[in-house]
């Protein structure tokens, strides 16, 4: 696999993406990981090359074409969720089996590239992993609707395997309703008796129960059943207070994700930040709510880069997310909550999760 390793010329690549050497130093020193990536949903449809460095697609930075494993290692991204996302249009009895086939196939993407990644479960052994000069790649579900037609389907989660579920994604399951206007099409506004299940079912896996995507009423349904002993996660997601937005959640929903010592990672997706005109600075807006409203331990960055979104001009790909360290220290934020928001609050909530 051929890569520019971004220690070996820290100034050069400053330069290149116009921002100071401290912001660039900080950045290259702090655990960076992202908590969705979609890129692989591109290999299971027109085989898309995880192994090989791309250029943007044939839409520029719309949809696809964000992320490949050589650039997410140019990009400095000492770790990352990679998502298994749910076609929700297949009959229910094929997308178990389906899934299996996907997990096992990622699983061997990531063992072909063993000599720079390392699929990780803990926060322990992401670490290991980062010790090693690995990047630690966590796996989970995008819509759980992949392991819902049979209870047990659950029981193909083995060994910690995947870290979280999105329970559901842009349409309606048999586990509840989606946020999107999709959700018009039927339904009632939450989580089903089934869905309910599900999310306990997925406390006793200690697997992440991921409440990006769901309706507002699944949201509170889901908080009322789980685990309060182990911690929610809304993985990639914009801010209502910012931005109002079906894709974003409230204070209200904050509050509830940092109760239990959760993070919320905000996503890339310009529509979702802001009506127009929106940069990089849109995205620094809504973690700073986060911040203002439930503290510096609770905000994450999950970009959702190649999962069909349009991010802002000026940072279309990963290799540019050093510009929102530069951003951050303009607003006076410290290395420290700076380190929190790249990622060590998502290291904090994996260990709080499975010890």
């Amino acid at each position: 696999m051929q890569f520019a390793d971004p220690h070996d010329d820290p100034n050069a690549y400053a330069n290149e993406l116009g921002i100071s050497s401290e912001a660039m130093s900080l950045y290259l020193a702090s655990d960076v990981i992202d908590l969705h990536l979609d890129s692989f949903i591109w290999t299971r449809i027109f085989g898309y090359n995880l192994h090989k460095k791309h250029n943007l697609g044939l839409f520029g930075r719309a949809f696809y074409s964000h992320c490949d494993f050589p650039r997410a290692l140019e990009a400095g991204l000492t770790g990352a969720t990679w998502i298994i996302t749910t076609n929700p249009f297949l009959p229910s009895r094929v997308r178990t089996p389906l899934f299996v086939k996907n997990l096992a196939r990622l699983k061997r993407e990531l063992a072909n590239a063993s000599s720079h990644y390392r699929h990780v479960r803990t926060a322990a052994e992401y670490r290991a992993a980062r010790a090693e000069g690995l990047h630690g790649a966590f796996i989970g579900i995008q819509g759980g609707n992949a392991l819902s037609h049979h209870r047990d389907d659950l029981d193909h989660l083995k060994d910690g395997d995947v870290l979280r579920v999105t329970l559901v994604h842009l349409s309606n399951s048999n586990l509840g309703v989606t946020s999107s206007p999709a959700s018009r099409l039927g339904g009632r506004d939450g989580l089903t008796s089934l869905g309910r299940d599900y999310v306990r079912r997925l406390n006793e896996k200690k697997i992440f129960v991921d409440l990006a995507h769901i309706s507002r009423r699944g949201f509170f349904d889901a908080v009322e059943v789980h685990d309060k002993s182990q911690p929610l996660i809304v993985t990639h997601t914009g801010i209502a207070g910012v931005y109002e937005h079906w894709r974003n959640i409230t204070d209200e929903q904050m509050r509830a994700v940092a109760d239990t010592g959760g993070t919320i990672g905000v996503m890339f997706q310009a529509s979702f930040l802001g009506k127009r005109g929106v940069t990089a600075s849109h995205i620094i807006d809504h973690i700073e709510h986060i911040i203002e409203t439930v503290g510096e331990d609770h905000a994450s960055i999950g970009t959702d880069y190649d999962g069909a979104i349009v991010p802002p001009p000026d940072i279309p790909t990963p290799r540019e997310m050093p510009k929102l360290v530069e951003l951050m220290l303009r607003r006076g934020w410290s290395s420290e909550r700076i380190g929190k928001i790249l990622g060590g609050n998502v290291l904090r909530a994996v260990e709080l999760l499975r010890g």
